[in-house]
């Protein structure tokens, strides 16, 4: 079969980095699927109890900044070597995860948080050039569905490994994800650094040398326009991780979901359900499973797609897919929306890095792969902001009932946590929790934020085809 001709034709050190980027994955999600909701948690639930702007910020302008780092980090792995960065990398990573939990206030979680991505952005640019390195125009398709594969290996058994010790306190997450990450020690010794150009430039001629290069890439107006583009796909894209597990945690009914899970599979109703309901956090984690069990197959489906071409479809099918998880409080039909969007998304995102990887220059692949962090730099930055403005604007529980209160007259002591707040409003108006997460979601609309999430990717799936149409197409270059 052409498929098992195609996997035999990788090299050792491509498997090997696909391993580490799976470890890796596995204690980034690990954490970061259950990110927001710690942050936004009431903090008699284990949360910090921040506001959905301050977790926009947190995670946006701080996701943003580990995407920008790569443009730098890129050249220094090129200059001091993929193998010596990485080790610097998982130092940085594990201290930063164990350090993690003692740092409870605001400023205090965003300067933690930039560390960790200190961590991330030495280790990006590297493992994407290696499998860039190890694959050519016959196989790359696959090879690069192959290892965003292994990066939803990761982010599908991070969070279900970290859940079953959540309720136990977020500490133990942190610890968790340090202590995988650790793991990529061992795996370190058997990565053979791919072929590079050796650098002569002392690290101050190298830095000043990223940035001139920073330069030249934004004078390149044709690539600049598709990186911009491609930022509306990351925007929408980070929803999954910065908005939806708040929104499943707020408003969606998952007792149906416990209830089959309690009677087929109690195993699971007892790991990752609490007080009747499914985790947040393992509902969003279907995303990953589809891709787990899809990703390959569909790589081989668009083999021959031109990626601009499989991008546009990708992103339209995610942008639907997207939106109706937040249309509906059925947790079955959030579940099918996943699976919409996940089918967008393994057509469209790997394809991104397969575009940049096949048209950079051979010897300066870690390079133009950190150039390709750009769009994911700037959707992560305004993720934070749909994340945070808009998503407190339209959509949070605290925000709505304290709207709903002040538009009753409803004089409340000072102090109260958001638990607390939302409890007493519920005996004010002589409600249930449930009844009253019913009036806000009839009267206030929260749903109406999948609006904004569709327009987002919408624009972005058109404007690609626009590029496409009148950039790429008019141009003498193939792509």
């Amino acid at each position: 079969m052409k498929i098992i001709k195609t996997l035999k034709s990788y090299p050792t050190t491509f498997w090997i980095a696909n391993s580490i980027e799976l470890i890796e994955r596995w204690a980034w999600y690990g954490f970061y699927m259950l990110f927001a909701n710690y942050l936004t948690r009431s903090v008699e639930l284990g949360g910090l109890s921040f506001s959905q702007i301050e977790k926009g910020n947190i995670m946006g302008l701080g996701t943003a900044i580990l995407y920008l780092l790569p443009i730098i980090t890129g050249s220094i792995a090129d200059k001091f070597g993929y193998k010596r960065v990485l080790a610097v990398s998982f130092f940085i990573y594990t201290s930063a995860f164990f350090m993690f939990p003692h740092f409870t206030s605001y400023s205090g979680v965003f300067a933690i948080y930039l560390y960790l991505a200190l961590g991330a952005a030495l280790f990006k640019p590297i493992i994407s050039a290696t499998i860039a390195k190890t694959t050519n125009e016959e196989n790359s398709s696959v090879g690069f569905g192959i290892f965003y594969m292994m990066v939803n290996i990761g982010a599908f058994f991070g969070p279900l490994l970290t859940l079953v010790y959540k309720n136990e306190g977020y500490n133990l997450v942190f610890y968790i994800s340090g202590g995988i990450i650790a793991l990529n020690f061992l795996l370190l010794i058997f990565y053979k650094e791919p072929q590079r150009e050796k650098s002569q430039q002392s690290l101050l001629e190298m830095i000043n040398d990223s940035f001139l290069q920073i330069i030249t890439v934004l004078k390149d107006l044709k690539f600049m326009i598709f990186l911009i583009i491609i930022a509306g796909f990351w925007t929408m894209y980070y929803q999954l991780f910065f908005t939806l597990p708040v929104f499943i945690e707020q408003w969606v009914d998952s007792s149906k979901m416990f209830q089959f899970f309690s009677e087929n599979i109690p195993f699971i109703a007892n790991q990752y359900g609490h007080n009747g309901q499914m985790e947040a956090e393992f509902i969003t984690n279907f995303d990953a499973m589809y891709i787990i069990i899809f990703q390959v197959f569909v790589s081989a489906l668009i083999m021959k797609w031109r990626p601009l071409n499989a991008m546009v479809t990708g992103f339209i099918v995610n942008a639907i897919g997207m939106a109706l998880t937040f249309y509906s409080q059925n947790v079955f039909f959030l579940i099918f929306a996943l699976l919409i969007f996940g089918i967008g998304e393994m057509m469209g995102s790997p394809k991104i890095t397969e575009y940049i990887g096949r048209n950079a220059p051979k010897d300066k692949k870690a390079l133009y792969m950190g150039f390709g962090f750009i769009p994911v730099f700037i959707g992560s930055y305004l993720a934070g902001k749909v994340s945070g403005i808009g998503y407190q604007t339209l959509s949070d529980k605290h925000s709505l009932v304290q709207q709903l209160a002040s538009s009753e007259g409803f004089q409340l002591a000072d102090g109260l946590t958001k638990q607390q707040y939302f409890d007493a409003v519920a005996i004010r108006l002589n409600m249930t929790s449930g009844e009253l997460t019913n009036h806000l979601w009839t009267n206030y609309h929260p749903y109406n934020i999948w609006i904004l999430v569709f327009g987002i990717g919408f624009a972005a799936a058109t404007l690609l085809l626009i590029y496409n149409r009148f950039i790429v197409q008019n141009s003498s270059k193939t792509v």
